[in-house]
Formats: C-alpha cells, structure tokens, sequence
C-alpha cells in the first residue's frame, strides 16, 4: 500500500468535518483552566496525572449540544520550555502516533490557547506528519487494527503566519519521507541505476538540473577508487549529480556529497550474515543528500547547491577487488586496499575531487554511513563531525541543535596520518584497531584541494552511520528509517540565502 502524506487543512471552527477535537495546552494554561472543564474530562485528567507535560495526552467524552464529543487534551509542556520546538515537535509526534491505526480518520486541533506562534505551529505539524510516515508497499496482509487510518489534521485558531511557515515545513517533510524512501527500500528495488531513475520522477516538475555519469565516463576520468569498489556487481555504477541554482549567478555554490552504497556485503571480506539485511541502508548519505535537494527544490531556496552521490553495490564475485589490491583514484593518489569493507570511503574521495574540480564549491559537507567506530563512539544520538574549518563545524552543529540531527565533533590532525599511510602506495584505506571513524575522516582529508586562494576548501565529514536508522521509535519517527541529515542539511543551507 503505497504511503499517502498526511493531509494538513487550514479551517475556521465553523467548516471543521472532524469528529475528534484536539487543544494544545501548556502547563500552565491547564492548570490555569483546569476548574472550567467538564466535570468527566477533569476526572479522566486528574485519574490519568494529566499535567500537559509536552506530548501528553488525556482523552474524554463530554455532552455538546445534544450529542456527544470526543475531546482531546494535548499537553505542550512550560511555557518557558528550555527548548519550544522540540516540545512543540514531541506533542505533534504524540498525537500522530497516538491515532494513526485507531480508527479515527480526521482530528480538528484547536490552537486558540496554545501560545503557538506560527513557527512552532509548523514544527507541531511537521512532527505529526513525519511520525505518520509509513513504508506499507509491500505489506499485503495488513489487519484492520494495523491499518492506518488518519489521514487529516484540521489546523483551527492558528497564529498569524502558520499557513506560511507550514508551505516551507511541508517541503522539507516531502524531503525528509523522501529520504526515508530511499533508505527503507531493498537493494533490489533500489540500486544504482533504479535511485537514479526514482530520483528523475521525483524531481519531476522542479527547476532542479539532473545528470548522470556512467561506468565509462567515470573510467575515463580516472575513477579507480569507486569503479574498484563497484567491480564485483552486476549492478553498474553511476555518479548522480542534482543542481540547484536558486542563487546570484556566479556564486560558487554549497557542495553535498554523499555516500551511495546500495548494499554492502563487505565484499571479498565478507561482513557475517547475521544483520546483513541492514546493509540495504548503506546509501543513507546518497539518501540525505538527495532528500535535501528535493526539500531545497520544492521550497524554491535563494543558493546555488550542487549535490553528487557516488552510486555502487559492493558484492563479492570473481571479479570483485581483493585485499592488498592497489587503486589509483581520479587525484592521482594511490590507495592499497587493505580491508574490502572499507568501501564508502574510496566512493567518496573520487566524488570529493570530481564536484572540486567541476564545480570550485565554497565548501563541502559530506555524509556517509561510513564506520562502526562512530557507533562505538557515540552510539545512536549523534553523528559525527569531523572538520577542517571551525566556522563551517559551528554552523553544523547550530544547524543540528537548531533541528534535532544533532551532531558531535571529533578530533582530526596529523597525529593519525600515520595510521593510514601505507608502504606501497600513498596510503591504506584503512588505519589500526583503534579510532576507526577519525582514520577515515583522514582519509577523506586527503582529497580536499586548495582553492585558488592557497588555503584547503572548507570541508566537513558527517559520519551518520548510527542515526540513520532506529531500532526503536524516535521523537519523529517509528522503527526505521529516521530521514536523518535532511533537516540539518536544509537549516544549514537557509544560511547561505540571499
């Protein structure tokens, strides 16, 4: 059953068709209204220790004119919440995924006492229709009590401005469910050629520029590092690059470069078969990025971006590059393959120095679910940050507490270029048994070019390989694919409008 977006109406009180009416409250203002409410709400309230914490729910039955209504309490939290957003975010959630299979179709939310400005208005509604996301397309069994079945919020009593703010938010929620698409399906439906093609229709109508490379054109530019990667595949590679030029012209643009493996069995040293399944999830990066461009597309961003993602499957066949081999990548530096498993990596550093030269972007952020070792490190609450340039690192990480893809920053320097330096070829890529996620990031260090100016192209390396995927529900998504980096990304981005 294919996913259909929750639908998001604006309304007056009078044209509301729902049966259900929901009020946002504070704390404060429940407590401030608690002696007004009918005398059965109250007792479900006061048997339930209902205090409006923020996501809190508290539902009844009262007597409206003649009839019956069904009344829900929706708790916002403090007024002076430390963080207003994700409050207002983890209410919305809650709601979503309180009423998503419960049978009831529509739900009116009345913010007239919620103290909501437009902006946190939006972010409600973004967290409800991004918890409500669900892949079923291949679910054909589903029962009646499995099946979702709302389908609208009705936005009564808003703040001046939300119809605005929630035009942007839907965009960047078509970004993030697209993400999530790419993430969620198997390596057979979703491989290089076919993320290309799913990519094509979804930008459909956008003024973003899509072109391909092929196995061919990358070889004659030299792309040993990938192409090594993609040898054992029956599945070709492509480099996929999306343009988005919403900026002045001339403007040399924000680069995303993202890790597109679409499934990674390790290659010759083949990952153990318990959790391979997972591995389907290895194009996460390639995911994000494309999921930010659709976002930036469908929201009409004032910048030029550029967006490339290296596309291959690493299988094991005959022909698939075996450990100690020795590949030249488009640089020019050689790398002795020492682990096959260590494969984004060598996607990444020919797209690093293809965008470089093609493009001369202002800087560059990359992401990838490049390494355990960041799971190791800072297990699934944030991903890591590693960087050349301390203004861009500080724009990530605001970007990140500004939206919830929060990120930490880790150490790099010369100190672990030894670990990676290889005495055969320019180096290995792979480091020791230790600090698995910073030799990488060196690793990708390597391919950063200076610009004209004679100073290294600011540069920033997302290892996103323990948010991309939950085990658990989140605060805007169920088990799965969390649509991690597209916010981030997205925020990032609005910095550099004009």
């Amino acid at each position: 059953m294919p996913y259909t977006p929750l639908q998001i109406a604006f309304l007056t009180a009078a044209d509301a068709g729902a049966g259900v009416l929901v009020r946002p409250l504070t704390a404060e203002a429940f407590a401030a209204g608690q002696a007004d409410l009918p005398a059965t709400l109250a007792e479900a309230a006061r048997a339930a220790r209902f205090a409006a914490k923020a996501g809190q729910l508290c539902e009844g039955f009262v007597a409206q004119d003649g009839g019956v209504l069904r009344l829900v309490l929706l708790g916002l939290g403090a007024a002076d919440e430390a963080d207003p957003r994700a409050a207002a975010e983890k209410a919305g959630a809650a709601l979503s995924a309180q009423y998503q299979t419960s049978g009831v179709g529509a739900l009116a939310v009345d913010f007239a006492d919620s103290g909501l400005d437009a902006a946190h208005t939006a972010s409600f509604l973004l967290a409800a229709r991004l918890r409500g996301w669900r892949h079923d397309v291949y679910r054909t069994r589903l029962s009646a009590d499995q099946t979702p079945s709302l389908t609208r919020i009705e936005v009564l009593n808003a703040a001046d401005g939300t119809q605005a703010a929630w035009a942007e938010a839907a965009a960047l929620a078509e970004g993030v469910e697209f993400t999530r698409e790419l993430v969620t399906e198997p390596a057979n439906v979703i491989y290089p050629e076919s993320f290309v093609e799913r990519c094509r229709m979804r930008f459909a109508g956008t003024d973003a520029q899509i072109s391909v490379l092929e196995e061919a054109e990358m070889r004659a530019l030299g792309m040993g590092a990938l192409l090594g990667v993609a040898q054992g595949s029956v599945r070709t590679p492509r480099l996929l690059v999306i343009r988005w030029n919403g900026g002045a012209a001339g403007d040399a643009p924000v680069a995303l470069v993202g890790k597109g493996v679409t499934f990674d069995t390790g290659g010759i040293c083949l990952k153990p078969a318990g959790g391979m399944e997972d591995m389907k999830w290895d194009m996460g990066g390639a995911g994000a990025v494309a999921g930010t461009m659709l976002a930036i597309a469908r929201r009409k961003a004032r910048a030029n971006v550029v967006a490339v993602m290296g596309l291959v499957e690493n299988m094991p066949d005959g022909n698939a590059q075996r450990p100690g081999d020795v590949v030249t990548s488009m640089s020019g530096q050689t790398i002795e393959v020492i682990n096959t498993d260590a494969e984004g990596r060598l996607v990444l550093c020919d797209a690093l120095t293809w965008v470089q030269r093609e493009h001369k972007p202002r800087l560059i952020i990359d992401l990838a679910t490049l390494t355990g070792a960041i799971i190791g490190s800072l297990a699934h609450e944030y991903a890591g940050l590693f960087s050349n340039n301390d203004d861009l690192a500080a724009q990530l990480t605001a970007a990140g507490q500004a939206t919830g893809d929060q990120l930490w920053r880790m150490p790099m320097g010369p100190v672990y270029d030894k670990m990676i330096d290889s005495p055969i070829a320019d180096m290995k890529n792979v480091g020791g048994k230790f600090g698995g996620s910073i030799t990488a990031a060196q690793f990708l260090a390597r391919y950063v070019e200076k610009g004209a100016d004679g100073k290294a192209t600011p540069w920033a390396h997302l290892d996103i390989a323990g948010t991309v995927w939950a085990d658990k529900p989140g605060a805007t998504w169920a088990k799965g694919a969390t649509g991690y980096g597209v916010r981030l990304l997205d925020a990032f981005v609005r910095g550099y409008e004009g």
